[in-house]
C-alpha cells in the first residue's frame, strides 16, 4: 500500500510517500480503506520529536473510512461498513488496521470527512465534562480555547448537557462563529481580564465546576489566562491542584479550565 512515512524526525520535509507492507489484521481488530484522515496537534509533534513506533514510520490518530476486512472474533462489525477510527500510529495510509473496539459505525449518509475528525477532539472533551467535570444540567462551565478542536466540541456537549457555556479565544471573530455552536457568553482574552470577567458573568460565584477560589495572580500581570491553564486532577470532582499557581480553593471543588487534564492523557492511543 501507499503511505505516508517518515523515518527520522524534523520538519514536514522528512515525509515520504512511499510504498510499504499492507496491514494485517488481528483476530480482535478490523482493517480499514483510508478515505479521510484527521490531522491531529499530536501527529506534528510526533513527526517533530516523538518516539517512532516503526521504521518507516506511520503517523496518524484518527482516520475514517470503509471496513475491508474483520478480525476472526470480531462480530459487531463487518465488512463494507463505514467507520471512524483512533490509534496510536498508522493513519496516513491507503489501508489502516485497529482494534475493533477503535472503530466506530457511522450513521447512514455521515460524511467520512466530518468523522474522521470526532474521536480525540469529542472523547476529550466528554472525558473532561462529564467524566472529570460531572457537569449537570443548570451548571456554568468555562471552556478554553473555544475555538480548538476540543473547544469546539466542548462547547456542542456542555450546551446539548443543558448548562451554561462560557468560551475564551483570541479574537472577538472567534467568538461571533462559536455562538452557533452554543456558547452563551465569550471572552477575548487579548484585552480583557478573564478572571474579572468571569465573577462579573457570574455575580462573584464562578463556574461550575469551580466555585469558591480566590484569586492569587500578579497583579502587574496584563492577563489572567494562567489561572486557568495546565490543570492537574487528583481525582474526581473534590480535589485538584494548578501548577500554574493561579488559584486556591475554598470548598475543594475543581478549577475552572477545561483546558490541560491529562489524567488519561493517552486514551486515545489504545492496544489491541
Amino acid at each position: 500500500m501507499k503511505a505516508a512515512v517518515y523515518y527520522e524526525n524534523g520538519d514536514p520535509d522528512v515525509f515520504k510517500y512511499e510504498d510499504v507492507a499492507d496491514p494485517r489484521c488481528h483476530p480482535k481488530g478490523v482493517v480499514i480503506k483510508v478515505e479521510a484522515v484527521s490531522i491531529e496537534g499530536g501527529d506534528t509533534l510526533n513527526r517533530l520529536r516523538g518516539a517512532l513506533s516503526s521504521r518507516p514510520h506511520i503517523v496518524g490518530y484518527q482516520a475514517a473510512g470503509e471496513i475491508v476486512e474483520t478480525g476472526s472474533e470480531v462480530t459487531d462489525l463487518k465488512v463494507g461498513q463505514k467507520v471512524t477510527t483512533v490509534a496510536g500510529d498508522g493513519s496516513h495510509a491507503a489501508l489502516r488496521a485497529v482494534p475493533a473496539r477503535n472503530a466506530w459505525s457511522l450513521p447512514e449518509g455521515m460524511d467520512v470527512r466530518i468523522a474522521a475528525a470526532i474521536p480525540v477532539p469529542f472523547g476529550t472533551a466528554h472525558d473532561c465534562l462529564f467524566e472529570f467535570g460531572r457537569l449537570k444540567a443548570g451548571e456554568t462551565v468555562l471552556v478554553q480555547a473555544g475555538a480548538s478542536g476540543v473547544g469546539v466540541a466542548a462547547i456542542q456537549l456542555a450546551k446539548r448537557a443543558g448548562a451554561r457555556v462560557f468560551a475564551t479565544a483570541s479574537g472577538d471573530d472567534r467568538l461571533e462563529r462559536l455562538k452557533a455552536l452554543g456558547m452563551d457568553e465569550g471572552i477575548n482574552y487579548s484585552d480583557e481580564d478573564l478572571v474579572q470577567r468571569v465573577m462579573q458573568l457570574t455575580d462573584n460565584e464562578g463556574v461550575d465546576p469551580g466555585r469558591g477560589f480566590r484569586r492569587r495572580l500578579d497583579p502587574a500581570e496584563k492577563h489572567s489566562r494562567a489561572w486557568l491553564s495546565r490543570t492537574r486532577l487528583d481525582g474526581g470532582r473534590g480535589r485538584a491542584r494548578t501548577d500554574a499557581g493561579g488559584c486556591v480553593h475554598d470548598d475543594g471543588r475543581q478549577p475552572l479550565a477545561l483546558g490541560s487534564i491529562p489524567g488519561r492523557g493517552d486514551r486515545h492511543r489504545p492496544r489491541p
